[in-house]
């Protein structure tokens, strides 16, 4: 017997998510009822398993490492973490 249930989120996450549901070829009551499922049966919520960084973020990792190959001088290179930990005055 099915029921209905009823949440409160977001109008955007709803409209993104049954934008990607429908991609997927499923309709969001299969994402959601799968996942109460899962959440059932593990007894554990998984939020992300591969997290993406933010294209904003990719940018600016990019100007760094593009900054470190031009000027290499400008970087201090550790070969040990002990060295790392000690430049960061991190020891007990």
């Amino acid at each position: 017997m099915n029921t209905t249930l009823t949440i409160k989120i977001e109008k955007g996450l709803r409209d993104d998510a049954k934008k990607i549901a429908a991609a997927v070829g499923v309709p969001l009551t299969t994402v959601v009822s799968g996942m109460l499922r899962q959440f059932v049966r593990d007894k554990e919520i998984t939020f992300s398993v591969y997290p993406v960084p933010k294209p904003e973020k990719i940018a600016e990792w990019e100007k760094i490492s593009n900054d470190m190959d031009k000027h290499p001088e400008k970087y201090k290179v550790y070969n040990h973490v002990e060295d790392v930990i000690t430049a960061l005055k991190l020891e007990k």
